[in-house]
């Protein structure tokens, strides 16, 4: 294996050596990410897509609060203070004072951010009256599968540093949700800047924030670059600029990182650490993250809508083939799809094992003696819960011919990918989340809520009122023994109706030069460059 992976980047060199001339020299200038795909766009409020935030969250755009990665306390941001009412229906925020948006070649904030950009950003989620609540559809992904549009009844302006975040109902995960990567602050004072100009379609693409870097340009297939934000007002940024080569397949980002034009990769694979470990001027960290790899059914087509379908497809497949080929050791086989870190994990007695003779017996109980013909979609990038999708369909789709049932692989172009899943025109599709917060909300309610079903960011098109009742029940109360039993039960009726497949946590991976300083990996969000130096 290890004398193949060396062949091919090798080959690789060669075309390596003659692109990018220009972020090889800029190198010194600042620092080289490969990033595996391109961004789907510069908002967070319109993605859930984990490569796009992890370009864009941290680097460009600062929340309200945030969550210690090692005590899972809440800390602050852009807010200083926050106090929670007796009820639990009201949120006040306290501001910091201070704090400068960027200044780009499109946009020259007159002022500093205050009330008014917390009440623009996240009314729009929700205020139809709000201006930009329907610039993109109205299609807020996260939120909406978390049902925060459906909870926040009006925020109110205290002074021009405090505001008052009014909710329908109480809700135990609320502040969670308010320090995932996804609840970014926007300046209101830009977005009235291009309404005034009718180009409020420029706003989620031409990004204002006030994080650590400033955006500067983006050339699809080539690159992004940011430039050091001078007036952060957190600490001062040691990197001149930031530059994102989009680099898809991961044996040219190996290559990269062997030949200096990259300074940090993402995500490289189990088969090529072992190569990456024996490099002095390479260091790799890992780190447990809380993630879930994944096998989703369309339950809205048939044969899928069928149960029995359902159960003996994962009867038919050998996970732990998978967990050998795939993540190399690397990864926990499922036995649930919260992560064996949560606190709300609870393994599942009755996770399909495999069992081809059982799985051909349910085919027959299902009407198809004879098997059927169908298509596993896989993501074409790595993932932390799946380094290799094509490499696991091709897998599966070996184990699957046994019991009579024909498999196609589907690959598109990620984004093009993650669209046509989200118009649910897959019979069955390898994916997987990586968790935003510890909260175990996190891994529900986005992926399979009635209401992530109607976003299109529910890949299983499962709609179950029980389970929502369920998750609405957790939410609904702050004593962790009854929200674990309820996540408990959640967690049961997935395995009982297998709208999707729980199949491995991963490590999370990353690879950087040994000059490179001040990147930590964490269990959950996503990455931070903001301390980012070289020796």
């Amino acid at each position: 294996m290890h004398k193949l992976l060396l062949v091919l980047l090798a080959t690789t060199l060669v075309g390596c050596l003659d692109s990018k001339e220009e972020i090889i020299e800029e190198k010194n200038q600042g620092l080289v990410y490969c990033a595996e795909a391109n961004p789907v766009s510069f908002n967070p409020q319109v993605t859930t897509t984990g490569s796009t935030i992890d370009i864009i969250a941290n680097q460009l755009y600062d929340r309200l609060i945030s969550i210690d990665p090692v005590t899972a306390e809440f800390k602050s941001e852009l807010a200083t203070d926050w106090k929670i009412s007796k009820d639990g229906k009201s949120v006040t925020f306290t501001l910091r004072k201070d704090v400068k948006f960027h200044t780009t070649s499109y946009f020259t904030p007159s002022r500093d951010f205050n009330a008014d950009d917390i009440i623009f950003t996240f009314s729009r989620l929700f205020d139809v009256y709000n201006p930009y609540h329907f610039v993109g559809d109205a299609n807020y992904p996260y939120f909406q599968s978390v049902g925060i549009d459906q909870l926040i009844r009006k925020i109110v302006r205290v002074s021009d540093y405090q505001v008052r975040f009014e909710l329908f109902n109480p809700e135990s995960s609320f502040l969670a949700n308010m320090a995932t990567d996804f609840a970014v602050v926007l300046s209101e004072e830009y977005a009235m800047q291009l309404k005034k100009n009718n180009q409020e379609n420029l706003f989620d693409q031409y990004p204002i924030g006030t994080g650590p870097y400033i955006y500067k340009e983006y050339r699809r297939d080539h690159l992004v670059r940011f430039y050091r934000n001078p007036l952060y007002w957190k600490h001062d940024v040691a990197l001149e600029q930031l530059v994102y080569d989009i680099t898809p397949n991961g044996t040219t980002r190996i290559a990269k990182m062997l030949t200096k034009e990259c300074d940090i990769t993402a995500h490289p694979s189990s088969a090529q650490l072992s190569i990456l470990a024996q490099r002095d001027d390479i260091n790799v960290e890992k780190e447990t993250n809380l993630n879930v790899g994944y096998w989703a059914f369309n339950t809205e087509r048939a044969p899928f809508d069928d149960i029995r379908v359902r159960q003996a497809l994962a009867h038919a497949i050998d996970t732990d083939k998978i967990m050998q080929a795939v993540y190399y050791g690397n990864g926990t086989r499922a036995q649930s799809i919260l992560p064996p870190t949560s606190w709300a994990f609870e393994p599942q007695e009755d996770m399909p094992r495999f069992d081809p003779e059982l799985a051909k017996k349910l085919l027959i109980e299902a009407g198809l003696p004879n098997g059927f013909d169908m298509t596993i979609w896989a993501m074409p990038v790595s993932r932390i819960y799946n380094p290799n999708a094509r490499k696991m369909a091709e897998l599966m789709q070996s184990d699957l011919r046994k019991v009579g049932v024909n498999v196609s692989i589907v690959e598109y172009e990620w984004n093009t990918f993650i669209q046509r899943i989200g118009e649910h025109r897959h019979d069955s599709v390898l994916l997987g989340w990586a968790a935003d917060t510890p909260d175990p909300d996190n891994f529900f309610s986005p992926l399979l809520s009635c209401t992530a079903t109607f976003s299109g960011k529910n890949p299983a098109n499962w709609c179950n009122p029980q389970f929502d009742l369920m998750l609405t029940q957790a939410l609904d109360t702050t004593d962790l023994n009854k929200r674990k039993k309820y996540y408990e039960d959640a967690q049961s009726l997935i395995i009982k109706e297998l709208p999707l497949l729980p199949l491995a946590h991963g490590l999370r991976f990353q690879a950087s030069s040994a000059d490179v300083e001040g990147i930590t990996l964490g269990p959950f969000g996503a990455i931070s460059l903001a301390n980012a130096r070289k020796k």
